[in-house]
């Protein structure tokens, strides 16, 4: 297997495929362009990409892109789906608890101010957004502002894993632990994947067997900087509008989609255990996933744990 890495969307990208050598050229160079364009068009840091047009629309019809309107029109769903535990637009919220540039930025700086006055306001609900698909035209209410990031992620990782593929017997595109794989690699019958350790990511705590599909991970122990004296990460919880005080640290999703897989992870790691049964019941997606706790015990669907290696 090949490998390429880039640094894009605020993570580290891994690429690796089989194929013979000229050919895995042309498929990653593909794949790089795919993503660097989709980053731009989808990022919330840019003031020139589309969704920040978007968001600047907000009381007024706006004309999307084939690509904007198919993730929203994802997030919409899964909103539903998650039981709004899912919204992508608490971005005000990000905003108001310091994540208002991109994370590498946030990285280099010295601790956000802390505004105990600003509290999490009323917004309208994401519910609200009207979508019309035969004129791909999107209506977001006023004051409403959409962060896309995780779902717009996984998009971006499938579709550019499903690039590479035209070049590769069998492929993976892994960002920041969102990862979809195509075929098998030669003699193998299934994907080794790894499941950090949220407290000491250079430790793995278990490894999964799984299919061609999709695999994502979310953590609060990721994204996190400091506010005030206040420590912060990036889920938060649309109840709230505060990062979410959650049981578990982090969440693996394994779905046929990234983008499926990358919605409920988060989705069960803001809800946490009270949550996750209900959600993984009635989500409407076949999903499996595993769960990571304060103690680093690892709690799952029994699905899940078939996935895990036997040592």
């Amino acid at each position: 297997m090949k490998t390429f890495l880039l640094r894009a969307m605020n993570t580290d990208i891994l690429m690796v495929a089989q194929g013979t050598p000229a050919r895995l050229a042309d498929g990653f160079e593909e794949a790089q362009q795919f993503i660097l364009a989709s980053e731009s068009r989808f990022s919330r840091f840019s003031e020139q990409s589309e969704l920040s047009d978007l968001n600047r629309s907000a009381g007024t019809p706006f004309q999307a892109s084939p690509d904007l309107f198919a993730v929203i029109a994802l997030a919409q769903q899964f909103f539903h789906q998650t039981r709004g535990l899912f919204d992508p637009s608490i971005l005000p919220d990000l905003r108001r608890v310091g994540y208002d540039r991109s994370m590498d930025l946030l990285r280099q700086g010295s601790a956000v101010p802390l505004f105990e006055s600003l509290l999490a306001g009323e917004r309208s609900s994401f519910s609200e957004m009207e979508l019309d698909e035969r004129r791909g035209m999107i209506l977001l209410p006023h004051g409403m502002a959409l962060d896309l990031g995780g779902i717009a992620k996984g998009w971006i990782v499938e579709q550019a894993a499903l690039l590479l593929s035209k070049f590769s017997s069998a492929c993976a595109v892994n960002a920041g632990g969102d990862m979809f794989l195509v075929g098998l690699p030669d003699g193998e019958d299934y994907w080794s994947v790894a499941i950090e350790d949220p407290l000491q990511p250079v430790v793995d705590l278990t490894t999964l067997k799984v299919d061609p599909g999709a695999v994502a991970t979310s953590a609060v122990t990721k994204r996190v900087w400091k506010q005030g004296e206040k420590h912060r990460h990036h889920l938060i919880d649309p109840r709230t509008g505060e990062p979410a005080a959650t049981d578990w640290l982090s969440v693996t999703a394994i779905a046929p989609h990234v983008y499926e897989a990358e919605v409920f992870a988060k989705a069960l790691l803001i809800g946490g255990p009270q949550e996750s049964e209900e959600i993984a019941r009635n989500g409407g997606t076949h999903f499996s996933w595993l769960a990571v706790d304060h103690d680093r015990k690892i709690w799952g669907t029994q699905k899940s744990v078939e996935y895990m290696y036997v040592n």
